[in-house]
């Protein structure tokens, strides 16, 4: 009788991450279609004017589903304005990380550089930690042990892609791991693609980002809205 299968380990220090490095799927060089500079130029051609259009609809949106939200709160007619607001938070925040994290939303970098902040602080991605996670998720993709973005694993846990589709795991985990960084500790898995020289911005940005949420949790406790 065949043996059951052993289940990978995703991890990113453990045995699945020693056998892809040995069996050279690190960094390995995969087949990709060749395209002429010239069309290639033309494909990533960018302009400032959709993507600031865009950011203006998409903040515009947030601020009038929250409000009609704080306006009808205490009764059912807030619910349709923070189901609205909840999807755009959740949705549109992470495009416009990914986006802007490549810098392919704008055309003038610093534009593409502060909405990826703005989306960062909103989503909890620390976004340090966040870049050289996918520098590295494109450079070994679905690389078990190697990709610390694989969302769904196999044998698939149902529970957890449930419990993610809310962001609840996720957001569990963000906290977890801000105040952890706040505290100054890297762990051994950001340590394998985070380089040396860029953790101490990701613990000086954790340590920025907790003050922030001290602070209004403080004022909301100050204030009774809670």
């Amino acid at each position: 009788m065949d043996a059951a299968p052993s289940r990978r380990d995703y991890s990113l220090v453990g045995r699945d991450a020693r056998l892809a490095v040995e069996n050279g799927l690190s960094a390995a060089e995969w087949y990709h279609t060749d395209i002429p500079r010239k069309q290639m130029k033309e494909l990533m051609q960018r302009s400032d004017q959709p993507a600031i259009r865009d950011t203006v609809i998409w903040l515009g949106a947030l601020v009038l589903s929250a409000a009609g939200g704080a306006w009808f709160w205490g009764t059912w007619w807030c619910v349709p304005f923070f189901f609205v607001y909840g999807v755009l938070y959740g949705s549109s925040t992470d495009s416009r990380w990914h986006e802007c994290g490549h810098g392919t939303a704008f055309r003038t970098q610093w534009m593409n550089d502060a909405i990826y902040q703005l989306a960062c602080f909103m989503i909890m991605r620390n976004p340090v930690t966040w870049r050289w996670s996918h520098t590295r998720h494109h450079t070994d993709t679905i690389i078990v042990g190697r990709d610390p973005e694989i969302a769904v694993m196999r044998p698939p846990d149902l529970l957890r892609v449930v419990l993610n589709f809310f962001g609840i795991l996720d957001a569990w985990h963000a906290m977890s791991d801000m105040l952890r960084n706040a505290a100054g500790i890297i762990s051994p898995a950001e340590k394998t693609f985070i380089p040396e020289q860029e953790q101490p911005k990701a613990i000086r940005i954790a340590r920025i980002w907790t003050v922030i949420y001290a602070a209004t949790i403080a004022l909301a406790l100050y204030g009774g809205s809670f």
